[in-house]
């Protein structure tokens, strides 16, 4: 019981009135049924006593618990657990006074029927009240008249705190969800009134203009029909995040609008957070790329496992002054941690290096976009190739002994610059692997929703303009997901990855850009917007692949990571001298990765 005792305003002194007089009403009733209902041993002097006395002890013990807080939230789990605590403790003082007083004033069986009698009665009043103000709240239609798709704990627990909420801007009218054992309900006073396929039905019926989705766990395949059907009605789409998305209790100011990401059904990445705690825990760790859309929330993720030092490089300022400041509130760029460098300067990279001595390190600096790649391949050579075997050959000599190479799905049997470049990334680590100490491992994987420079920030901006969106080819497809389930992974495969393997993530099903390109649109409540098809450009692929046709994939511990061999490649080989030309460089790294392929071949077979 707490010691701290505060006077409640008047709310809730109505609140501790009406808990006193169902001690009252249960006390006279349990005394009126021991007594064969008669009415005089109901009002003796002794009788009235202790059902004044009790109710002030209530009373009390509320206080103490604060159970009659200005802002206690009624009706909640809390306040169950509470008013609970508060009335088993005041049946123990009854109980302590029947015992010990002799006669009892009451009968010695009021404590264990009054108690349990009370508490109903003041579950009962808190119902019937809440009940009053759902429907209130549904009767009078302020604000927006949304429909609740889920009638599930994230439902309800939406539903209490719209409800509760007295300038709330939306008010529940309905819930829909398809599970049959739910249909025509009350849940917090609302009615299932129907499935998803009742939608348009049960919004005339009720007059609603808006739908929640309210269903965490609901297939991604659903989201998208009930969301295209609301669309094709005219009634307006948000969404509650997961409970890991929502900061306390979930209310209106946490609903959102319905994004590509919610259609992709992303399985919840399951960690070995053991194993990354043992791998990154009071170890010094360096990124690079810190301030791209993979570096930094590689980093934002590694600070959690709180790491001995965390140094972020980069050759943006900008970039790194983002990443600060979501680490770490501010972005004075003003610690030894925040290091402005190019993976291109070899001596500047080996000056960073021997500074902070990383034990690990992420390699995720890297030129991404595939036409600018084919138009100027030197620029890939140099930062790709060059800058790969630049933080390599840096790690090796500070004395790091895990070192994780991020890839890419076109690095998988290459047709462009960037794949190209990023495959030979693979062969540099793997050639490490071989020849050092420590742990050399590249992760590949495929496009990132929201990553800077990524298709849907170019789409959305295209829509924002009027049109048109453009898609190379009808029938394109590419692999993605989201940029944090990325990382967990890239962390989960950096604690268990083979020495020179590439681990490649599972990237779900392909996705077809036409399909989410007109999704975009649909989404933007715009129907004036064109698609326009492009062609496919030189050295894009139709569909990606995350396995070449030569790579034997085999399984890991992790479901969600499998694993490749690729050939080592002799940073030595880079030295040679590189034709200028656009066309012939091309052909000079293809030859490097070929001559890699060979040499696997060859010595497989001695």
């Amino acid at each position: 019981m707490r010691a701290d005792v505060r006077i409640p305003g008047r709310p809730a002194l109505r609140w501790a009135a009406v808990d006193a007089a169902a001690w009252a009403v249960a006390l006279f009733a349990s005394v009126w049924l021991r007594y064969d209902f008669r009415p005089v041993r109901v009002f003796a002097a002794d009788t009235w006593l202790v059902v004044v006395g009790i109710a002030v002890v209530h009373v009390l013990v509320g206080l103490a618990l604060r159970l009659y807080g200005r802002n206690r939230a009624r009706g909640t789990y809390e306040e169950a657990v509470d008013l609970t605590v508060a009335t088993v403790l005041t049946a123990l003082v009854l109980l302590a006074w029947v015992l010990l007083v002799y006669p009892p004033p009451v009968p010695r069986s009021s404590p264990g029927t009054a108690g349990p009698l009370a508490l109903a009665f003041m579950f009962a009043a808190r119902f019937l009240v809440r009940a009053r103000a759902t429907r209130r709240a549904v009767n009078t239609g302020r604000g927006r008249r949304a429909l609740v798709f889920g009638a599930g704990g994230a439902g309800s627990r939406l539903v209490r705190m719209l409800v509760s909420e007295e300038d709330s801007p939306v008010s529940p009218v309905a819930f829909l969800d398809d599970d049959p054992d739910k249909r025509r309900r009350r849940i917090e006073g609302i009615r299932v009134l129907g499935g998803r396929h009742d939608l348009r039905r049960v919004a005339q019926e009720v007059d609603a203009d808006l739908l929640v989705l309210a269903a965490p766990t609901a297939p991604a395949e659903v989201v998208e029909e009930i969301s295209e059907d609301a669309a094709g009605a005219g009634i307006d789409v948000k969404i509650l995040p997961t409970v890991g998305e929502v900061v306390g209790t979930p209310g209106v100011h946490d609903l959102r609008d319905v994004d590509f990401a919610d259609f992709l059904g992303r399985r919840p990445v399951e960690l070995d957070t053991g194993a990354i705690g043992a791998h990154l825990t009071g170890r010094r760790v360096l990124v690079t790329g810190a301030g791209g859309s993979i570096g930094s929330e590689l980093c934002r993720q590694i600070a959690r496992f709180s790491p001995e030092r965390l140094v972020l490089l980069d050759r943006d300022e900008s970039g790194l002054h983002g990443t600060q400041v979501s680490l770490v509130g501010h972005g004075l760029l003003d610690t030894d941690d925040i290091v402005l460098a190019d993976v291109r300067d070899r001596a500047r990279l080996d000056e960073v290096f021997d500074a902070c001595r990383p034990q690990v390190v992420f390699h995720a600096a890297a030129l991404k976009h595939l036409p600018l790649l084919e138009r100027y391949p030197g620029e890939g050579w140099k930062t790709n190739v060059l800058g790969t075997a630049n933080v390599l050959a840096a790690a090796t000599a500070a004395g790091a002994d895990t070192v994780v190479n991020v890839s890419t799905d076109k690095a998988a049997d290459p047709t462009s610059v960037l794949g190209v470049t990023k495959r030979i990334g693979e062969c540099l680590t793997a050639w490490y692997a071989q020849h050092h100490a420590g742990t050399f491992v590249s992760v590949r994987f495929g496009n990132v929703l929201g990553s800077r420079g990524s298709i849907i920030p170019a789409f959305t901006e295209q829509i924002r303009r009027g049109g048109p969106v453009t898609v190379t080819d009808p029938d394109v497809t590419r692999y993605f997901m989201l940029i944090p389930e990325a990382c967990q992974l890239v962390l989960q495969a950096s604690a268990m990855g083979h020495d020179g393997e590439v681990m490649v993530l599972d990237m779900g099903e392909p996705v077809r850009i036409d399909h989410l390109a007109r999704t975009l649109i649909r989404l933007s409540g715009r129907h004036d917007v064109d698609v326009v098809y492009t062609g496919l450009r030189p050295g894009e692929k139709l569909e990606e692949e995350l396995f070449g046709d030569a790579e034997e994939r085999r399984a890991t511990a992790h479901p969600l990571v499998r694993t490749v061999g690729v050939p080592a490649l002799d940073p030595a080989r880079l030295k040679e001298p590189a034709p200028i030309a656009a066309t012939p460089l091309k052909e000079h790294m293809r030859g490097l990765v070929d001559a890699g392929a060979r040499a696997e071949v060859s010595a497989g077979g001695e």
